[in-house]
């Protein structure tokens, strides 16, 4: 089966041109609105700028309260918020990107890095940061994920606002009910997943994610069963390695025989609704959903782990992408947009909006406040990877393609490995060839 890659390098060119084209004719006044074109302006510093949030309504509360943290100190800079579901943001940025109307500040994650920067959409702030208060302040990995992600030249385009890591969360009042251990191997997993499912009753082991963004957690069962610990040999990805094809197939095979019916559309807000209210026994998600957790079930019913061992008692991850704030070059008013990072990404504020969001901080001071040691899933996994016990296979982020394919190219095809319509070989073939295409390209470009 052959899947062609719609974004080749000859559509990333003509998209960055007709962005460029499109940006220049919907040019707009200098307020700082973030609508304008070409190279943007430092601007006066005050006025009004306009920020889009990657996870709106997930975060648009601490992102209001930082905002208004924000005007308090710098009475004379208005800050907009936009609020934008994550499953919809790339495909609204690329859409401004082309036509106009492109925002101060955004989110801007290492998944989705490389694309924007392709486009010519962001500004580098190497030279910013060597100029801020923040120099020195911040998390040097997380640095160093965001340049790999931009593109190949190392060049800082988002400031790391947070990582956030992989976690099985399970319901230890169910497991303890049902005599079972912690599901710390994937062995374990598998046999809770089995023995805490009760169609007739409504009860299941598992909820998979079958939605939006099922193609990262689905990478992470595979490379975690088989114990592969690299997406690449040589120039060809592992991902239809036999190992992992052999454990995409049992990971499908937990789809309504252990998990809900409805899992097949899930996106990670309706995954995670799903088991803070039902009887539902273990969910694979990351650090950010921790407190919503906590709300629904408080700290004694669930917890949060690093994901179990697979072969030789090792443990595989893949990556999970840092998460920033970037700056638009198209920005008006560049000075106020930047005095915007830096005070997010201030001890205080990073410290709040990273126990909020229950994740690693990327400031260093703030990874050292009390509430992360008290946040077991996020102290487990800072532990994780830094104890060695933790091998961590890193994604191609600084791919152009690798949102689209990773996204809307793929996440349909997964479902029909779900439902049984596609084979597991089937779909992790197509996907090797769209990965080392997509490769290819990539070094030709960076040679």
């Amino acid at each position: 089966m052959k899947i062609s890659i719609r974004r080749s390098r000859r559509a990333a060119i003509a998209v960055a041109l007709g962005s460029v084209l499109a940006l220049t004719a919907t040019a707009c006044g200098d307020d700082g609105s973030g609508g304008g074109g070409g190279e943007g302006a430092e601007g006066s510093g005050k006025g009004k700028i306009v920020f889009w949030d990657n996870n709106g309504g997930v975060r648009t509360d601490i992102w209001k309260e930082i905002i208004a943290d924000f005007e308090r100190t710098n009475p004379d800079i208005d800050v907009e918020y936009v609020g934008i579901s994550s499953t919809e943001y790339q495909s609204k940025v690329d859409t401004a990107i082309q036509g106009g109307g492109l925002p101060d500040v955004g989110g801007v994650g290492a998944a989705m890095l490389a694309g924007f920067s392709a486009q010519g959409a962001l500004e580098p702030l190497d030279d910013r940061l060597a100029g801020s208060p923040l120099n020195g302040k911040l998390n040097e990995d997380m640095l160093k994920s965001m340049k790999a992600a931009g593109g190949g030249d190392g060049t800082l385009y988002s400031i790391p606002t947070s990582a956030n890591n992989g976690v099985l969360y399970y319901r230890t009042d169910l497991f303890k009910k049902a005599g079972l251990q912690a599901p710390t191997t994937w062995e374990a997993f598998f046999t809770a997943a089995n023995e805490l499912t009760d169609v007739k009753k409504n009860q299941f082991g598992y909820t998979i994610r079958g939605g939006a963004g099922s193609i990262a957690q689905a990478l992470d069962a595979m490379y975690g069963q088989s114990g592969i610990t690299s997406f690449w040999e040589g120039d060809k990805t592992t991902v239809n390695d036999p190992r992992n094809i052999a454990a995409l197939e049992k990971y499908a095979a937990l789809y309504k025989n252990v998990t809900p019916s409805a899992d097949l559309n899930n996106d990670f807000t309706k995954m995670v609704a799903q088991w803070d209210s039902g009887t539902i026994g273990m969910l694979n998600h990351n650090l950010g959903s921790y407190q919503d957790h906590v709300k629904a079930l408080g700290v004694d019913k669930f917890r949060g782990i690093p994901q179990p061992t697979g072969p030789g008692g090792k443990r595989v991850q893949v990556s999970n992408p840092v998460d920033g704030l970037g700056l638009f070059k198209n920005s008006k008013n560049k000075e106020a947009a930047w005095k915007f990072i830096e005070f997010a990404l201030s001890h205080e504020e990073n410290s709040k909006f990273n126990e909020s969001a229950g994740q690693v901080p990327a400031n260093t001071d703030a990874a050292k406040d009390p509430w992360v040691a008290k946040a077991e899933p996020t102290k487990l996994a800072a532990q994780a990877l830094s104890d060695g016990s933790t091998t961590i296979v890193q994604l191609p982020y600084y791919l152009p393609d690798w949102n689209t394919i990773s996204k809307a190219e793929n996440e349909p095809n997964l479902q029909k490995v779900l439902l049984g319509t596609m084979s597991a070989k089937e779909f992790l073939d197509g996907l090797a060839e769209q990965l080392n295409e997509a490769q290819a390209e990539w070094k030709q470009r960076n040679q």
